[in-house]
Protein backbone atom coordinates (compact mmCIF):
# COMPACT_ATOMS: atom_id res chain seq x y z
CA UNK A 1 0.00 0.00 0.00
CA UNK A 2 1.29 3.43 -0.97
CA UNK A 3 0.49 6.59 0.96
CA UNK A 4 0.24 10.15 -0.30
CA UNK A 5 0.39 12.84 2.37
CA UNK A 6 -1.60 16.02 1.70
CA UNK A 7 0.03 18.66 3.88
CA UNK A 8 3.46 19.06 5.47
CA UNK A 9 2.40 19.99 8.99
CA UNK A 10 3.82 18.58 12.21
CA UNK A 11 1.11 15.92 12.29
CA UNK A 12 2.11 14.73 8.80
CA UNK A 13 5.59 14.11 10.17
CA UNK A 14 4.19 12.10 13.07
CA UNK A 15 2.17 9.99 10.64
CA UNK A 16 5.19 9.55 8.36
CA UNK A 17 7.18 8.17 11.29
CA UNK A 18 4.32 5.82 12.22
CA UNK A 19 3.97 4.52 8.65
CA UNK A 20 7.67 3.79 8.46
CA UNK A 21 7.70 2.13 11.89
CA UNK A 22 4.65 -0.04 11.10
CA UNK A 23 6.53 -1.32 8.07
CA UNK A 24 3.88 -2.83 5.80
CA UNK A 25 3.30 0.23 3.61
CA UNK A 26 5.31 3.11 2.19
CA UNK A 27 4.99 6.83 1.49
CA UNK A 28 5.39 7.52 -2.19
CA UNK A 29 4.27 11.17 -2.36
CA UNK A 30 3.70 14.32 -0.35
CA UNK A 31 2.03 17.60 -1.35
CA UNK A 32 2.56 21.08 0.04
CA UNK A 33 2.11 24.58 -1.35
CA UNK A 34 5.25 26.01 0.21
CA UNK A 35 8.04 24.63 -1.97
CA UNK A 36 10.79 25.21 0.58
CA UNK A 37 8.85 23.46 3.32
CA UNK A 38 7.82 20.69 0.91
CA UNK A 39 11.43 19.99 -0.05
CA UNK A 40 12.55 20.02 3.57
CA UNK A 41 9.77 17.63 4.61
CA UNK A 42 10.28 15.26 1.68
CA UNK A 43 14.03 15.14 2.24
CA UNK A 44 13.60 14.53 5.96
CA UNK A 45 11.22 11.61 5.38
CA UNK A 46 12.87 10.36 2.16
CA UNK A 47 9.78 10.78 -0.02
CA UNK A 48 10.39 10.78 -3.77
CA UNK A 49 7.08 12.11 -5.08
CA UNK A 50 6.64 15.84 -4.44
CA UNK A 51 3.62 17.91 -5.47
CA UNK A 52 2.60 21.52 -5.04
CA UNK A 53 -0.86 20.62 -6.39
CA UNK A 54 -2.98 18.60 -3.93
CA UNK A 55 -5.29 17.32 -6.64
CA UNK A 56 -2.37 16.01 -8.68
CA UNK A 57 -1.21 13.91 -5.74
CA UNK A 58 -4.72 12.59 -5.10
CA UNK A 59 -5.10 11.52 -8.73
CA UNK A 60 -1.63 9.99 -8.95
CA UNK A 61 -1.46 6.29 -9.89
CA UNK A 62 1.40 6.00 -7.39
CA UNK A 63 -0.93 6.63 -4.41
CA UNK A 64 -3.39 4.16 -2.85
CA UNK A 65 -4.13 5.90 0.48
CA UNK A 66 -4.59 9.64 0.81
CA UNK A 67 -3.81 11.13 4.21
CA UNK A 68 -5.36 14.59 4.59
CA UNK A 69 -3.59 16.77 7.16
CA UNK A 70 -4.80 20.23 6.17
CA UNK A 71 -6.65 22.72 8.43
CA UNK A 72 -10.10 21.53 9.50
CA UNK A 73 -12.10 23.73 7.14
CA UNK A 74 -10.30 22.28 4.10
CA UNK A 75 -10.79 18.61 4.94
CA UNK A 76 -14.08 17.89 3.26
CA UNK A 77 -13.18 19.24 -0.19
CA UNK A 78 -10.25 16.86 -0.38
CA UNK A 79 -12.16 13.94 1.13
CA UNK A 80 -14.68 14.34 -1.71
CA UNK A 81 -11.90 14.64 -4.27
CA UNK A 82 -10.13 11.53 -2.96
CA UNK A 83 -13.38 9.54 -2.83
CA UNK A 84 -14.15 10.48 -6.43
CA UNK A 85 -10.64 9.33 -7.38
CA UNK A 86 -11.31 5.94 -5.75
CA UNK A 87 -8.65 6.33 -3.07
CA UNK A 88 -8.65 5.05 0.49
CA UNK A 89 -8.82 8.03 2.85
CA UNK A 90 -7.52 8.89 6.29
CA UNK A 91 -8.63 12.41 7.21
CA UNK A 92 -7.32 14.20 10.26
CA UNK A 93 -9.83 15.21 12.89
CA UNK A 94 -12.03 17.14 12.95
CA UNK A 95 -13.69 15.98 9.76
CA UNK A 96 -15.15 19.44 9.17
CA UNK A 97 -16.29 22.61 10.91
CA UNK A 98 -19.95 22.29 9.91
CA UNK A 99 -22.53 19.57 9.51
CA UNK A 100 -23.44 20.30 5.88
CA UNK A 101 -19.93 19.77 4.48
CA UNK A 102 -19.38 16.73 6.72
CA UNK A 103 -22.54 15.12 5.33
CA UNK A 104 -21.39 15.87 1.77
CA UNK A 105 -17.98 14.30 2.38
CA UNK A 106 -19.38 11.15 3.94
CA UNK A 107 -21.98 10.88 1.16
CA UNK A 108 -19.15 10.93 -1.40
CA UNK A 109 -17.31 8.22 0.55
CA UNK A 110 -20.49 6.12 0.72
CA UNK A 111 -21.21 6.51 -2.98
CA UNK A 112 -17.65 5.59 -3.97
CA UNK A 113 -17.49 2.72 -1.44
CA UNK A 114 -13.91 3.59 -0.55
CA UNK A 115 -12.16 3.13 2.77
CA UNK A 116 -12.53 6.11 5.13
CA UNK A 117 -11.25 6.83 8.63
CA UNK A 118 -11.28 10.04 10.63
CA UNK A 119 -7.95 10.46 12.40
CA UNK A 120 -9.16 10.03 15.98
CA UNK A 121 -6.07 7.91 16.33
CA UNK A 122 -6.30 7.29 20.08
CA UNK A 123 -9.42 5.14 19.61
CA UNK A 124 -7.18 2.53 17.95
CA UNK A 125 -4.93 2.20 21.00
CA UNK A 126 -5.18 -0.65 23.54
CA UNK A 127 -5.79 1.92 26.30
CA UNK A 128 -9.29 2.63 24.98
CA UNK A 129 -10.07 -1.06 24.63
CA UNK A 130 -9.05 -1.61 28.25
CA UNK A 131 -11.09 1.37 29.43
CA UNK A 132 -14.18 -0.16 27.80
CA UNK A 133 -13.29 -3.57 29.25
CA UNK A 134 -13.24 -2.06 32.74
CA UNK A 135 -16.68 -0.56 32.17
CA UNK A 136 -17.95 -3.96 31.01
CA UNK A 137 -16.76 -5.48 34.29
CA UNK A 138 -19.37 -3.40 36.14
CA UNK A 139 -16.83 -1.99 38.58
CA UNK A 140 -18.34 1.52 38.50
CA UNK A 141 -21.95 0.37 38.20
CA UNK A 142 -24.36 2.46 36.16
CA UNK A 143 -22.71 5.46 34.50
CA UNK A 144 -23.96 8.72 35.98
CA UNK A 145 -21.51 11.50 35.13
CA UNK A 146 -18.50 12.29 32.93
CA UNK A 147 -15.93 15.00 33.64
CA UNK A 148 -13.36 15.71 30.95
CA UNK A 149 -10.92 18.41 29.93
CA UNK A 150 -8.14 18.79 27.39
CA UNK A 151 -5.92 21.85 27.03
CA UNK A 152 -2.74 22.40 25.05
CA UNK A 153 -0.81 25.50 24.00
CA UNK A 154 -1.31 25.16 20.23
CA UNK A 155 -3.08 28.41 19.27
CA UNK A 156 0.06 29.87 17.69
CA UNK A 157 0.14 26.96 15.21
CA UNK A 158 -3.52 26.82 14.21
CA UNK A 159 -5.18 28.20 11.08
CA UNK A 160 -7.98 30.74 11.85
CA UNK A 161 -10.22 28.92 9.38
CA UNK A 162 -10.07 25.78 11.51
CA UNK A 163 -12.55 27.41 13.92
CA UNK A 164 -10.58 27.12 17.13
CA UNK A 165 -10.35 24.99 20.24
CA UNK A 166 -13.53 22.96 19.92
CA UNK A 167 -12.56 21.46 16.55
CA UNK A 168 -8.84 21.31 17.35
CA UNK A 169 -8.96 19.87 20.89
CA UNK A 170 -12.53 19.63 22.16
CA UNK A 171 -13.12 16.83 19.67
CA UNK A 172 -10.97 14.57 21.87
CA UNK A 173 -12.99 14.57 25.11
CA UNK A 174 -16.24 14.75 23.14
CA UNK A 175 -15.36 11.77 20.95
CA UNK A 176 -14.29 9.67 23.95
CA UNK A 177 -17.55 10.60 25.68
CA UNK A 178 -19.39 9.46 22.55
CA UNK A 179 -17.49 6.16 22.46
CA UNK A 180 -18.22 5.44 26.12
CA UNK A 181 -21.93 6.22 25.79
CA UNK A 182 -22.34 4.21 22.61
CA UNK A 183 -20.43 1.28 24.12
CA UNK A 184 -22.79 1.25 27.09
CA UNK A 185 -25.80 1.54 24.76
CA UNK A 186 -27.02 4.67 26.53
CA UNK A 187 -26.95 7.01 23.54
CA UNK A 188 -30.11 8.15 21.83
CA UNK A 189 -30.91 9.83 18.54
CA UNK A 190 -31.68 13.11 20.28
CA UNK A 191 -28.85 15.61 20.74
CA UNK A 192 -28.18 16.41 24.42
CA UNK A 193 -29.37 19.49 26.22
CA UNK A 194 -26.39 21.81 26.26
CA UNK A 195 -25.32 24.96 28.11
CA UNK A 196 -21.93 26.56 27.96
CA UNK A 197 -19.73 29.56 27.52
CA UNK A 198 -16.46 30.37 25.83
CA UNK A 199 -13.59 32.81 25.50
CA UNK A 200 -12.79 34.33 22.12
CA UNK A 201 -9.18 34.76 21.01
CA UNK A 202 -7.48 37.37 18.86
CA UNK A 203 -8.33 35.46 15.67
CA UNK A 204 -12.05 35.64 16.46
CA UNK A 205 -12.33 31.94 17.29
CA UNK A 206 -13.17 30.16 20.52
CA UNK A 207 -9.91 29.45 22.39
CA UNK A 208 -11.49 28.12 25.58
CA UNK A 209 -14.88 26.74 26.49
CA UNK A 210 -16.80 24.91 29.20
CA UNK A 211 -19.98 23.05 28.39
CA UNK A 212 -22.49 20.96 30.31
CA UNK A 213 -24.45 18.27 28.48
CA UNK A 214 -27.47 16.34 29.69
CA UNK A 215 -28.51 13.27 27.72
CA UNK A 216 -32.07 11.98 27.86
CA UNK A 217 -30.71 8.68 29.22
CA UNK A 218 -29.87 10.62 32.41
CA UNK A 219 -26.10 10.87 32.00
CA UNK A 220 -24.62 14.33 32.51
CA UNK A 221 -21.22 15.48 31.26
CA UNK A 222 -18.99 18.47 31.86
CA UNK A 223 -16.43 19.16 29.14
CA UNK A 224 -13.68 21.77 28.95
CA UNK A 225 -11.09 22.63 26.33
CA UNK A 226 -8.50 25.36 25.80
CA UNK A 227 -5.82 25.85 23.15
CA UNK A 228 -3.78 28.76 24.47
CA UNK A 229 -2.35 27.11 27.59
CA UNK A 230 -1.67 23.57 28.82
CA UNK A 231 -0.80 20.65 28.37
CA UNK A 232 -3.38 19.09 30.75
CA UNK A 233 -5.81 16.20 30.45
CA UNK A 234 -8.72 14.87 32.50
CA UNK A 235 -11.19 12.07 31.82
CA UNK A 236 -13.18 10.62 34.69
CA UNK A 237 -16.32 8.49 34.75
CA UNK A 238 -18.52 8.44 37.85
CA UNK A 239 -20.93 5.56 38.34
CA UNK A 240 -23.43 4.31 40.87
CA UNK A 241 -20.79 2.07 42.53
CA UNK A 242 -17.45 3.70 41.78
CA UNK A 243 -15.30 5.64 39.37
CA UNK A 244 -12.73 5.26 36.60
CA UNK A 245 -10.05 7.84 35.82
CA UNK A 246 -7.46 8.07 33.05
CA UNK A 247 -4.24 8.68 34.96
CA UNK A 248 -2.18 8.96 31.77
CA UNK A 249 -3.24 11.03 28.76
CA UNK A 250 -5.98 9.07 26.93
CA UNK A 251 -5.59 11.20 23.81
CA UNK A 252 -1.83 10.73 23.51
CA UNK A 253 -1.41 7.14 24.69
CA UNK A 254 2.07 5.67 24.39
CA UNK A 255 3.82 2.44 25.37
CA UNK A 256 2.94 2.70 29.07
CA UNK A 257 -0.48 3.91 30.23
CA UNK A 258 -2.54 3.88 33.42
CA UNK A 259 -6.17 3.75 34.44
CA UNK A 260 -7.34 4.21 38.03
CA UNK A 261 -10.46 2.32 39.14
CA UNK A 262 -12.16 2.19 42.54
CA UNK A 263 -15.42 1.63 44.29
CA UNK A 264 -16.41 4.59 46.45
CA UNK A 265 -14.58 4.77 49.79
CA UNK A 266 -12.38 1.83 48.77
CA UNK A 267 -8.66 1.80 47.83
CA UNK A 268 -7.87 2.76 44.27
CA UNK A 269 -6.57 0.12 41.87
CA UNK A 270 -4.11 1.06 39.12
CA UNK A 271 -4.55 -0.75 35.80
CA UNK A 272 -1.35 -0.72 33.75
CA UNK A 273 -1.92 -0.83 29.99
CA UNK A 274 1.23 -1.67 28.06
CA UNK A 275 1.37 -1.24 24.30
CA UNK A 276 3.80 -1.66 21.42
CA UNK A 277 3.80 2.04 20.60
CA UNK A 278 1.70 5.16 20.36
CA UNK A 279 -1.77 5.71 18.89
CA UNK A 280 -0.47 6.70 15.45
CA UNK A 281 1.31 3.36 15.10
CA UNK A 282 -1.89 1.50 15.97
CA UNK A 283 -3.92 3.68 13.63
CA UNK A 284 -1.63 2.86 10.70
CA UNK A 285 -1.65 -0.83 11.65
CA UNK A 286 -5.44 -0.95 11.72
CA UNK A 287 -5.76 0.96 8.43
CA UNK A 288 -3.50 -1.56 6.68
CA UNK A 289 -5.30 -4.48 8.38
CA UNK A 290 -8.64 -3.14 7.15
CA UNK A 291 -7.46 -2.57 3.60
CA UNK A 292 -5.83 -5.98 3.36
CA UNK A 293 -9.07 -7.48 4.64
CA UNK A 294 -11.21 -5.64 2.10
CA UNK A 295 -12.90 -3.47 4.74
CA UNK A 296 -13.99 0.13 4.20
CA UNK A 297 -13.92 1.20 7.86
CA UNK A 298 -11.73 0.65 10.91
CA UNK A 299 -12.52 -2.03 13.45
CA UNK A 300 -14.26 -1.15 16.72
CA UNK A 301 -13.65 0.78 18.95
CA UNK A 302 -12.18 3.14 16.33
CA UNK A 303 -14.60 5.64 14.81
CA UNK A 304 -16.69 4.62 11.80
CA UNK A 305 -18.60 6.98 9.49
CA UNK A 306 -21.66 7.06 11.75
CA UNK A 307 -19.46 7.92 14.72
CA UNK A 308 -17.81 10.75 12.77
CA UNK A 309 -21.19 12.23 11.91
CA UNK A 310 -22.52 11.95 15.46
CA UNK A 311 -19.39 13.59 16.88
CA UNK A 312 -19.57 16.37 14.28
CA UNK A 313 -23.20 17.14 15.14
CA UNK A 314 -22.37 17.50 18.83
CA UNK A 315 -19.24 19.56 18.12
CA UNK A 316 -21.18 21.96 15.92
CA UNK A 317 -23.95 22.24 18.51
CA UNK A 318 -21.33 23.05 21.15
CA UNK A 319 -19.72 25.63 18.88
CA UNK A 320 -23.03 27.24 17.97
CA UNK A 321 -24.09 27.51 21.60
CA UNK A 322 -20.79 29.05 22.72
CA UNK A 323 -20.77 31.56 19.85
CA UNK A 324 -24.28 32.77 20.67
CA UNK A 325 -23.80 33.05 24.45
Amino acid sequence: MRWGLVGTSFISGVMADAIRLEGRSEITAVAGRNEERLTEFANQHQIAGRYTDYEALIRSDEVDIVYIALPNHLHTDYVIMAANAGKAIVCEKSLSVDVVSAKAALAAVEQAQVFFAEGLMYLNHPLVAELLNQLDSGVIGELKSVQASYSAAISQFTNPGSKGALFNLGCYPLSLLHRVLSHLNVTTKALPELTGFGRIGEDGNVVESNVALQFDCGVVAQLHTAEDYGLKHQFELLGSKGYLRCDSNPWLPAANNRLVVAEYEQPERVVEVDAQGDAFLYQVRHVIDALEGGEIELCYPAANRDDSMAIMKMLCRWHERVETE
